[in-house]
């Protein structure tokens, strides 16, 4: 390679522009992870739930499941900026940074390898030029040499004139031994010089471009290594979140939204009771017998059957057809007829003439509006009696619920300023204790209006729930009936049309009247305020915990009081305290069901 300079720095040179179109390659690369990661964020913003105060969209576990993908894709998203991150540090960077060094050397050692090679053609110069010299110096003693020797030959020639060219020939001849040293000289400085640089001075450079090449071609090695450790080093952690995912999937429980949707849209109604039959030909056939259905004459109960029949069509479910507006929906209240002593009250169905029901249809006015008017939305009370009235319990139970939790704050407030103001008493130096008077006023007036409304909401659900449990009493006082009304036997198993002899079959008594209170209540679980995600195992062998694995997704129920557990809820109901440290808690204000 002594004499392929201009191949090599070709070579060279091609190097540096491979090196620079790997680095353009490793750039473009990195956009398309930072616009993919970019991309996936967008989407995971615009699927994301935008929840205000006023949403309360049932959590069903498919929907939980679908935001918890989102959280996964997000985080997948952010790995892929990771992956964008290192490339562009430890790939692009190191590239662009190398480049640039490689570029000052690769001049360096061309420089050089010019330099010696203009030396060289230096010295080849004055060597030729030497050269030239003697070469020329040569001749003219020659010249000088022939003109002597023919003078002296020429017997014409005066002496003077035979000095004078042997005193030419001498200059010549001594000029030329001169010259001849001269160039002796110079070759031999040249050939010197020549060697040093083939065998000596371009050997190293090209030696050093050698190196520089091949530290190039290392450098794409490691460059390549790294190109591949960085997407390498957060694939444990895309394999998390795409297992989250999975695990996500998983969870979806179809019998649990099921019942969401069950529980949101209970309304608590009573289908309306069956009518009573009439037998209109009771005034024609007057024969009683045995196997013959009639019912007690009574005067002044006779009604038209067109009228009372054809206002009672369409009247008969919430769900079936709309009433017309002179004659409102059946409501349950205009059919009760007596009470208990719990203040519960029971429908009586028996052999009085359909037209007493027709008239409590006339006349009843609807206190609760039909589903359609909810749906629609209504007007909002205070009391939420627009709503049915197992929503309403809710709504309500829902309340206290944060009255009690902004309650328990100002409580925690007030200590606070207690004990602030007790060691501003001790040490007045630290602040004045009166300058706390006004705001603990503040938080006592606070606590004295939740605590108000918190009396006033429990009226309000103890009213529901009393209700609840007068509509228990009724339904089951109603299928007595209605079993007694649908056939009036006699004890021997044969019918019979005296009415004082029927059945009316008053409503049992329960011995117990909060019995259906407390098995409401057990049937009832706490309402989830939010979810956590474990982040350590927990064995949970302590009376009243709950084990739970890394990873696993619980319900919240109760927050953390300050004692450093929070109450929380399997997908299958299984309840328990887990400690607050090992979970990752997401609360989420007004979700109802989740």
């Amino acid at each position: 390679l002594k004499d392929q300079f201009d191949n090599l720095d070709k070579h060279t040179q091609w190097g540096i522009d491979f090196l620079e179109k790997y680095a353009k390659f490793v750039k473009e690369r990195i956009e398309i992870e930072q616009n993919y990661a970019k991309q996936l964020r967008n989407l995971v913003k615009k699927y994301c739930p935008k929840r205000s105060p006023k949403d309360e969209e049932p959590r069903f576990t498919s929907c939980i499941a679908f935001f918890n993908i989102l959280n996964e894709l997000n985080d997948y998203a952010g790995q892929r900026e990771v992956v964008a991150e290192e490339m562009g540090h430890r790939v692009y960077g190191e590239l662009m940074r190398y480049s640039h060094d490689l570029k000052t050397e690769r001049k360096m050692h061309l420089q050089e390898g010019r330099k010696a090679q203009q030396y060289l053609d230096m010295c080849w110069k004055q060597m030729d030029n030497s050269k030239k010299k003697f070469e020329r110096e040569c001749r003219e003693a020659e010249k000088a040499q022939q003109s002597y020797e023919r003078l002296d030959n020429d017997t014409n020639a005066t002496k003077a004139d035979v000095e004078k060219a042997k005193q030419q020939l001498n200059l010549r001849t001594h000029m030329a031994d001169e010259n001849k040293n001269e160039y002796a000289a110079q070759l031999q400085n040249f050939n010197g010089e020549q060697h040093k640089h083939y065998y000596i001075v371009i050997p190293q450079i090209y030696k050093q471009l050698q190196e520089m090449d091949e530290r190039r071609t290392i450098k794409l090695s490691e460059c390549y290594k790294g190109f591949a450790d960085s997407e390498r080093k957060v694939i444990p952690i895309i394999s998390k979140c795409l297992e989250g995912m999975i695990l996500a999937a998983k969870s979806v429980d179809e019998h649990r939204d099921s019942q969401l949707v069950i529980d949101c849209f209970k309304s608590g109604f009573e289908p309306p009771g069956d009518f009573p039959f009439e037998d209109y030909s009771q005034n024609i056939y007057r024969t009683i017998s045995d196997g013959t259905i009639s019912t007690p004459k009574q005067e002044g109960m006779r009604i038209d059957s067109k009228t009372t029949v054809g206002k009672a069509k369409g009247k008969l479910w919430l769900f079936g057809k709309k009433p017309k507006p002179q004659s409102p929906p059946l409501t349950p209240t205009s059919l009760y007829t007596s009470s208990t002593p719990n203040g519960s009250q029971y429908p009586i169905f028996s052999i009085e003439p359909v037209h007493y029901c027709m008239s409590d249809i006339k006349t009843g006015k609807p206190r609760i509006p039909s589903f359609r008017s909810l749906k629609r939305g209504g007007p909002a009370l205070e009391d939420f009696s627009h709503l049915p009235p197992e929503q309403r319990r809710k709504k309500l139970q829902q309340r206290i619920d944060e009255l009690n939790r902004e309650l328990q704050k100002e409580t925690d407030q007030k200590d606070a300023l207690i004990k602030m103001k007790d060691v501003y008493e001790k040490n007045p130096q630290m602040g004045d204790p009166g300058s706390l008077q006004p705001k603990l006023a503040e938080t006592m007036s606070n606590m004295d209006r939740l605590r108000m409304e918190i009396h006033k909401n429990e009226a309000w659900l103890s009213e529901v729930e009393g209700k609840v449990a007068a509509r228990s009493d009724r339904r089951h006082s109603s299928d007595i009936n209605h079993l007694v009304t649908q056939g009036r036997e006699s004890p021997e198993g044969s019918y019979t049309d005296d009415a004082n002899q029927e059945v009316r079959g008053p409503p049992q008594q329960h011995a117990h009247p909060n019995e259906f209170d407390d098995e409401f209540e057990d049937d009832d679980p706490l309402p989830a305020i939010g979810h956590c995600k474990a982040i350590y195992p927990f064995d949970g062998h302590n009376e009243g915990t709950l084990a739970m694995k890394e990873g696993e997704i619980l319900y919240i129920i109760e927050e953390d009081k300050g004692d450093g557990w929070t109450r929380a809820r399997r997908h299958n109901g299984e309840e328990g305290y887990v400690p607050t440290s090992y979970i990752d808690v997401t609360l989420e204000k007004n979700s109802k069901g989740a």
